[in-house]
């Protein structure tokens, strides 16, 4: 199964180029009257390319009842990391936020988007200042009271947010049982500019802990035991405070790199998204990222160091190197002593940010690998070696991961920052198949915004996801079972794939909470055709403090 980033492009930049001359208005001074009809004529084709340039204003129009400031972003922090963005401590409600939330480029050139037409490439002109936040931590706040004890709190340089999630999810046909799980999340994050409070500037140190409680539907009702199916579960289990992140941030060259170091998941950094974060399944990474142990993944923390920088306007980089540990060790994650190190982890990650036509609709291409240095065991397992066809073939290796993200903005609609508009996105991640248990996985989908018209900050999401099991692994349990051994309580049969399409509706009910009713629908959980199907509903809901 092959997805060309090139298909979502197309789909983006056909039929609009055409569209930004149709509404528009004048933003400049308005030139001398002409003295003569050729002057005339000159001045009104000056006039319509300039205008054809410009945005249409009414789909940069701030929705009334948005809870967002007229920046465009909501209240920082916010958990999570944005593809080209730097988690901030911007001042609350600043105007002007792009120089403060965003790296600034080496080269003021562009980079592949030099290749545009010039009537659809709108960074060509100017540079963007949409923001692309993760929009699944609520916007505004609950409690708008307490604005100006955090304002005052921000400006001595910390700042804040306490978030609830809680998700309620049920399977109502198929899978093993009827019946309902419930989990949640309390999270906690802190954010301390040095460079406010002790002078040291460009310095700054993030901190976040975690509170998790409930049980997995998954597990529990559909009998699967690969995909989580909710995203409030996974590494920590009870804990009454995770430690998630600690890590300190350096910005220098004038705003032209940044590097950090301390303890931190990889699934913060690469290979996320804010448009992925928004469904339950892929949260903070495709799944098949999430299970292989060298790809720490939220609430996983591990020690590391990650440097980022943009070599062009339209363009970023960032390279790391993390200490490998199983992904079920330290569950508190305060126990740092006794954590067994078996490798590093070593990802590189470039990203295309292009803006397309007048109305700046942004996409983001984003191409990775990462190579863990751990040895793994060979997923054919232990297995008498007269039922091998090449006996001695079995061993341990390390693992390469590859993975493709893209998503691209289709049009606009209620505001000036990137999710003010509907997307389609798409994606591919490859695990070596001899070390890993999801060797493949393919998804695609759409994120849609205002298609009630007047609840522009409401968001569909719909997507489609395809897990693989690797071949090797498959193999193997074939073996098991003609040698007549046992493969496990939880693995009915050799596995092969398995399908998963996600239906949210988020809504902005209040300030500070967002509702967001789920739909679920599984093909082959655990990965053979012993459970043709599950099909589960649910609930979804984050409260910002």
């Amino acid at each position: 199964m092959t997805i060309k980033p090139s298909g979502l492009l197309a789909l983006a930049t056909w039929g609009f180029a055409t569209f930004c001359h149709a509404t528009s208005v004048q933003a400049q001074t308005p030139s001398p009257a002409p003295a003569n009809s050729a002057e005339l004529v000159e001045h009104a084709m000056r006039q319509s390319d300039e205008q054809s340039l410009l945005p249409d204003p009414h789909v940069l129009q701030r929705p009334l009842n948005s809870p967002l400031p007229p920046s465009g972003v909501p209240v920082a922090p916010w958990p999570g990391l944005a593809t080209m963005n730097i988690p901030s401590v911007n001042d609350y409600g600043a105007k002007k936020p792009h120089h403060i939330m965003t790296l600034e480029p080496l080269s003021l050139h562009e980079g592949p988007s030099w290749l545009l037409p010039s009537e659809v490439d709108a960074q060509r002109r100017t540079d963007m200042e949409d923001p692309y936040y993760v929009p699944t931590a609520g916007s505004s706040h609950l409690v708008p009271q307490i604005m100006p004890f955090r304002t005052r709190l921000q400006q001595k340089g910390f700042a804040f947010s306490f978030t609830y999630k809680g998700e309620a999810m049920g399977n109502i046909n198929g899978g093993i049982k009827r019946g309902m799980d419930y989990v949640h999340e309390l999270t906690l994050q802190m954010n301390f500019d040095l460079g406010k409070m002790a002078g040291l500037e460009g310095w700054s140190v993030h901190t976040l802990l975690m509170n998790r409680a409930g049980r997995e539907v998954s597990h529990d009702m559909a009998g699967e035991y690969y995909v989580n199916l909710m995203e409030v579960y996974g590494l920590s289990g009870h804990v009454v405070a995770h430690l998630v992140d600690l890590y300190a941030e350096k910005q220098f060259l004038n705003n032209r790199m940044d590097i950090t170091f301390g303890r931190m998941s990889l699934t913060h950094v690469f290979a996320t998204s804010p448009l992925i974060c928004s469904f339950m399944v892929t949260c903070s990474a495709p799944v098949a990222l999430k299970l292989d142990p060298g790809f720490s993944v939220y609430p996983k923390a591990t020690w590391g160091a990650r440097v980022r920088f943009r070599p062009t306007r339209d363009t970023m980089v960032q390279l790391g190197a993390y200490q490998v540990s199983p992904l079920n060790g330290n569950p508190s994650g305060w126990s740092w002593g006794s954590e067994e190190t078996t490798g590093m982890m070593l990802p590189i990650e470039f990203t295309w940010q292009p803006f397309l036509t007048c109305n700046r609709l942004p996409g983001h291409y984003v191409f990775g690998y990462a190579h863990d240095t751990s040895r793994y065991a060979d997923q054919l397992g232990n297995k008498p070696a007269s039922l091998l066809s090449q006996p001695g073939r079995e061993r341990s290796a390390p693992m390469d991961i590859f993975w493709f993200e893209g998503d691209q903005m289709i049009y606009r609609m209620g505001g000036r920052n990137q999710m003010a508009g509907g997307y389609l996105m798409a994606g591919y991640i490859h695990n070596t198949p001899h070390v890993s248990t999801i060797s493949d996985e393919a998804y695609g989908g759409l994120s849609f915004n205002g298609l009630i018209p007047t609840r522009l900050t409401d968001r569909l999401g719909i997507l489609y996801s395809w897990y693989h099991v690797s071949d090797r692994k498959r193999l193997g349990q074939m073996y098991a079972l003609d040698a007549g051994m046992s493969l496990g309580a939880q693995v009915r049969g050799p596995q092969t794939d398995s399908h998963v399409i996600e239906a949210y509706y988020a809504i902005d009910a209040m300030p500070g909470v967002t509702v967001q009713p789920e739909f679920e629908y599984m093909i082959r959980p655990g990965e053979t055709s012993h459970i043709p199907d599950a099909a589960l509903v649910g609930l979804k809901v984050i409260a910002n403090l």
